[in-house]
């Protein structure tokens, strides 16, 4: 309810306003600390801009045999009082443990979360001594049977395997990751424990979803759900590329996540305080996350971000860093255009790494953007003088158009920077074996592409398949990488691997991301969300603040797309229905301050 009233409220006073409407009240909890503490405390503690939830288990996915020492473990299924131990209790879950049989279950959760655990123990307990118990998180039910250390998985970045202590008549919390299933198991021999509640604690930001997409096909409805949500739960303190592991803000694969959070939710502080981060702590002439093309990615957002938002004043406040990266930029473009970014890695994604030949090509191509980026900028900045060494710069790369080795990324890039025509690229390249080699983090460029090639319909298959092949796999949210060919003969995530099945999130991955090690919660996976918005609800920003938007629909088979679109100024509704002869007819609804072509 709170979310529909925050809706409308933001849609009325975008209307009759003159004045943006953000939704930046909400962002960060301001309170202050009780008055006992005093003038001396003022710089010593920060607030938290997120919530805690408890949710209650879904279903039991496992649970050991021997049934008189796990005693109605489906008591735990049933919603508990608020996580209040009580003296009298009924239907508790007891387990027991002998010198030789310790019991165990694996919960469902039924999303995927960010957060930890609340165990509520009751007076079953056979002593007044804390009671230990092992937990092990699980993004898939074969991570969450796992040890630590077997099939890639590991407690890197946040705890998924560890022991806790439960004391008599009490609660405890613990555990801070990205999961949906837990498995529980009774250590100690010869105990007895009391189990009133367990209940999952989730982390998040309560922001609405002032962004939707609704459309005939319930497949692509459920992706540009599925790709939002991933990145909600990636918008903690700062903006995370994973919740599981790499929880840190990598430059790059935060721009699907900037271009989410621009289609979904609109201005939210999670995105200045991680590009204002990653400027601070890399001073010039390092690269932002030790990756030459991270610090292309930073100027490329600030310009999104600038175009979705138009907030000139924290644009100014980049100039400085802006125009010394810049600088440094355009020293590393010789005279007959080419790129020469030495001294951080190479790199576009992982799955392109192989191909050298295609990831120069692409850096070539993505140097070319970044000009094209910071001569806009400058001249919103004023800096004429560097906005036109950009544009010279870029034109000057366009003219050496390497070979992308018919790496799907770097076509992509390449018609991006106008250095390839798109239809060429889609053609010989990203339309090839349809939506294989695909990535999760450049197929929304490849998406892109193919948009700027005009086979919107080839895109919406392409999503169809590849991310939809990840809900087929029992997904909940986007993963940090997956292949087409793992389908064959796999087993789903929310499921016990039958015999002579794939495990999809134990047998695959690479690079960093082996095995169990995999993120099934990366918020570069995103990309259709942005793009189904962008192309088949049909917003484009043509002016600063979305002070102009050009609605263009593209439906390929659908026969009718609806939703809304958050600017500074309100909530944009639209709705699309195809006619039999062929023709759109369009239902619009903006505030007053933003005009629509």
């Amino acid at each position: 309810m709170k979310r529909l009233i925050f809706f409308f409220c933001a849609l009325l006073a975008g209307c009759n306003s003159g004045q943006p409407v953000t939704t930046q009240g909400q962002d960060a909890a301001k309170g202050g600390l009780p008055p006992v503490f005093g003038d001396e405390y003022a710089d010593k503690y920060f607030s938290d801009s997120r919530v805690r939830q408890y949710l209650t288990p879904h279903r039991i996915v496992w649970k050991s045999d021997n049934e008189q020492l796990l005693i109605n473990p489906n008591g735990l299924l049933a919603k508990g009082n608020n996580g209040q131990s009580e003296l009298t209790n009924k239907k508790v879950c007891v387990m027991k443990s002998t010198d030789k049989e310790f019991p165990g279950l694996v919960l469902d959760f039924g999303k995927e979360i960010q957060g930890g655990l609340q165990i509520v123990s009751t007076m079953e307990s056979a002593s007044s001594f804390p009671v230990r118990l092992r937990v092990r998180f699980g993004e898939s039910v074969s991570e969450a049977m796992s040890d630590a250390g077997s099939q890639g998985a590991t407690n890197d970045h946040a705890m998924r395997d560890f022991i806790m202590e439960i004391p008599w008549l009490g609660v405890a919390e613990i555990g801070n990751s990205g999961y949906r299933f837990a498995r529980i198991d009774l250590i100690e021999p010869n105990k007895t424990l009391g189990i009133k509640e367990i209940n999952a604690i989730f982390t998040y930001r309560d922001i609405p979803y002032l962004g939707s997409f609704r459309s005939n096909d319930e497949r692509l409805n459920k992706i540009w759900l599925t790709g939002a949500y991933t990145v909600h739960l990636n918008m903690q303190e700062y903006i995370w590329d994973g919740i599981k592991r790499d929880r840190l803000v990598w430059l790059g694969d935060l721009h699907p996540e900037v271009m989410t959070v621009n289609s979904v939710f609109g201005f939210n502080e999670v995105i200045p305080k991680s590009l204002d981060l990653a400027r601070d702590i890399t001073p010039l002439p390092g690269w932002m996350n030790g990756m030459c093309s991270y610090s292309l990615w930073w100027v490329i957002i600030h310009r999104d971000w600038y175009r979705y938002q138009g907030n000139r004043e924290y644009l100014t406040q980049q100039q400085k860093y802006l125009t010394d990266l810049l600088t440094l930029l355009l020293e590393k473009v010789d005279e007959n255009g080419h790129e020469k970014l030495t001294g951080g890695g190479r790199f576009l994604d992982w799955p392109s790494s192989p191909n050298q030949k295609g990831v120069d090509a692409g850096l070539q191509a993505l140097m070319t953007i970044t000009m094209e980026a910071g001569a806009e900028l400058c001249s919103v900045l004023g800096d004429n003088t560097l906005a036109q060494k950009c544009t010279e710069t870029a034109e000057k790369m366009r003219k050496y158009v390497p070979d992308h080795n018919h790496l799907k990324q770097a076509a992509a890039l390449l018609a991006l920077a106008d250095m390839l025509p798109a239809p060429q690229a889609d053609s010989e390249v990203i339309s090839v074996g349809g939506a294989k080699d695909f990535s999760t983090f450049y197929g929304y460029y490849m998406l892109q592409a193919q948009a700027k090639a005009g086979n919107y319909q080839s895109a919406l298959d392409n999503i169809r398949q590849f991310w939809g092949g990840m809900l087929d796999m029992g997904a909940t949210t986007f993963w940090e990488d997956f292949n087409l060919e793992w389908l064959d003969n796999a087993a789903g995530i929310d499921e016990l691997v039958p015999e002579g099945k794939k495990d999809i999130h134990a047998d695959f991955g690479a690079y960093c991301y082996k095995n169990l090690r995999h993120s099934l919660c990366h918020g570069w996976a995103s990309g259709p969300t942005a793009w189904l918005t962008e192309h088949v609800l049909g917003v484009k920003v043509v002016e600063p603040g979305c002070k102009r938007l050009k609605i263009e629909p593209h439906l390929g088979d659908l026969q009718w797309v609806e939703g809304t679109f958050p600017t500074p100024y309100g909530v944009v509704s639209i709705s699309h229905k195809m006619q039999p002869d062929g023709k759109i007819v369009s239902d619009i609804k903006a505030p007053q301050q933003v005009k629509i072509e």
